[in-house]
């Protein structure tokens, strides 16, 4: 399936150091993995985690979930192994912590070649250059760090995420802009389903294609959030029958619900009727 068309709607982190929780994530309903060799594996693990990852990914058994390695920054001691290991591991992109400007991708792609690259918006100069970093040629998608920004921005969280706005929009348009794929940051109350469902819609409704969580009981509300409802396939199907049938006679606008239907309708109903296609092909894959 390609890259851009596939769904994204629950992206999990997994510690590379952890052999069980590489085990389980292939039993997981998850459309994405971040195989994570940075934050979630301590200082003296990162060595054996890198070769724990290997093992695992040339093993294989994770179906057609879309398999991401985050490594450590070139800055730090493993950086500069971790992208040459990946370069061979057979994963589908590489993830670059704290990418600053396109000058940060140009370093990781000069070891890890024609892999494609994501990017951790993480950082306030990330947001000010999301525009360049966005439109790199092996760039293919964005992953919110909402916590460092957090962080750096010396923001206080609220359960609206207004501090995090500008951010997020200013990363939001540069994946647009250049048709990259960009999910959310993490929930960081796991048990808080409700305060989960909550940010997932509004992740959905600003444009996110899917959310990063750090736990399996996070999936379901992601995957829910993230995928069109019965009502959103009902309708999509409807108003394309209804432009359809006054396109036949000749006219350019339907109307289905007491609602105008046009072109651009049409355009998102029928993405919406491929996106629950290739959730359906996943699952039926899985």
């Amino acid at each position: 399936m390609d890259q851009r068309q596939r769904p994204y709607r629950s992206v999990l982190y997994i510690p590379a150091s952890r052999e069980r929780a590489l085990e389980k994530a292939r039993t997981l309903p998850v459309d994405a993995i971040i195989f994570d060799l940075e934050d979630a594996v301590s200082a003296d693990e990162k060595d054996a985690a890198r070769e724990t990852l290997k093992s695992a990914l040339a093993q294989g058994g994770y179906g057609n979930r879309f398999r991401i390695v985050r490594i450590n920054g070139l800055d730090t001691p493993w950086g500069r192994a971790d992208a040459e290991a990946v370069r061979e591991m057979g994963a589908d992109v590489v993830l670059v912590p704290k990418v600053g400007s396109a000058t940060d991708v140009d370093a990781v792609a000069a070891i890890t070649g024609d892999l494609p690259i994501w990017a951790m918006m993480e950082t306030p100069r990330g947001m000010l250059n999301a525009a360049q970093i966005a439109a790199h040629p092996l760039m293919a998608g964005f992953v919110m760090g909402t916590n460092d920004l957090a962080k750096e921005l010396q923001t206080n969280f609220r359960p609206d995420r207004e501090p995090l706005l500008t951010s997020l929009g200013l990363c939001l348009l540069a994946a647009k802009a250049e048709g990259l794929i960009i999910v959310d940051g993490v929930y960081n109350a796991f048990k808080d389903v409700d305060g989960l469902a909550v940010e997932c819609q509004q992740g959905r409704d600003m444009g996110f294609d899917g959310k990063t969580l750090i736990h399996p009981a996070q999936v379901e509300v992601a995957n829910t959030a993230f995928a069109p409802s019965d009502g959103d396939i009902d309708l999509a199907r409807r108003q394309i029958a209804a432009f359809d049938e006054v396109h036949a006679q000749g006219q350019g606008v339907a109307v289905v619900d007491g609602k105008i239907v046009e072109n651009l309708h049409v355009a998102t109903a029928r993405e919406i009727l491929a996106k629950a296609e290739a959730i359906q092909v996943m699952q039926a894959e899985s």
